[in-house]
């Protein structure tokens, strides 16, 4: 069996599956499905983790979902507390049979079938190109029968120009995951979201994953690709990220409410993973 699998509905008078989330937060477990997925956020914000990547999404991203690539797009906390606010996205799922089975063997299909194995890293589309992307998947949601179909090629034309995206890791997926490691993934990752404002030991987060904190260490390794502290160090960066964009608080106390208890520390686990100083960063994002 496969890692959590989530099941995407089809039917026969449809090639490709296309679906609108409406929800007070995005649907926050660790999941895999065997279709390519392409979102557009269209409301909201969180972190993305996928295979090695760990990264922020906000209203506008658009992203490619890899096959049988594990994957979570989990909202900020506030989702989990306003009731007011909401979680939208437009995506879509198609494989390499969606244009039929031969499609991809076409001399004119190059480009489009070694996209379909590119895809298996993740992509973002880069800033630049997501006004003109946007417009065409919403157009998408608007069309039926040939011109849907007409409109995911030329979409998926520009995804299969290099300059049009970023990869999200630097290599081929890791393997797959059975449903038993998918879920103590999940509740690890779960944990550190929920629980990453206060101090974090080894071993209680090893306790989460039922494991010895020399065992959980070589687990967490071989499923990330990075330290349990890469990972929390990573996430609680990228939480001051949002805290410095959004809020008008000093330097000091996002490091505090960011989960660090040392300044110099958060100041050059900042720079180390942003490339900027928190305060440099605060003044290029206002």
């Amino acid at each position: 069996m496969k890692a959590l699998p989530f099941k995407i509905p089809k039917t026969e008078q449809n090639s490709f599956h296309v679906q609108i989330d409406q929800e007070p937060y995005f649907y926050d477990t660790l999941h895999q499905h065997p279709e390519i997925q392409l979102t557009l956020i269209l409301e909201s914000s969180g972190s993305l983790i996928y295979g090695d990547y760990l990264g922020s999404f906000a209203t506008g991203d658009i992203f490619v979902i890899g096959p049988n690539a594990p994957h979570v797009f989990r909202n900020d906390p506030e989702y989990y507390e306003n009731e007011n606010l909401s979680a939208r996205a437009m995506t879509m799922f198609f494989d390499q049979h969606t244009f039929g089975k031969t499609f991809l063997e076409l001399p004119e299909a190059h480009g489009l079938s070694n996209f379909m194995v590119a895809a298996e890293r993740g992509m973002q589309v880069k800033s630049e190109q997501t006004a003109e992307m946007s417009g065409m998947i919403r157009e998408v949601f608007e069309e039926e029968g040939l011109g849907r179909i007409i409109l995911l090629l030329q979409i998926l034309n520009n995804l299969s120009r290099p300059e049009c995206y970023d990869f999200l890791t630097s290599q081929l997926q890791v393997k797959r995951l059975n449903e038993a490691e998918g879920q103590r993934l999940n509740d690890i990752f779960r944990f550190t979201m929920q629980e990453y404002t206060r101090p974090i030991r080894l071993d209680e987060v090893a306790s989460i994953a039922n494991m010895s904190p020399s065992a959980f260490c070589r687990y967490f390794k071989q499923h990330t690709r990075k330290t349990y502290l890469d990972f929390l160090n990573e996430y609680r960066i990228g939480q001051a990220c949002k805290l410095l964009t959004n809020r008008d608080k000093p330097v000091s106390q996002v490091c505090y409410d960011a989960g660090f208890n040392n300044l110099s520390n958060f100041n050059r686990k900042f720079k180390e993973i942003t490339g900027k100083t928190p305060k440099a960063y605060s003044l290029g994002v206002r």
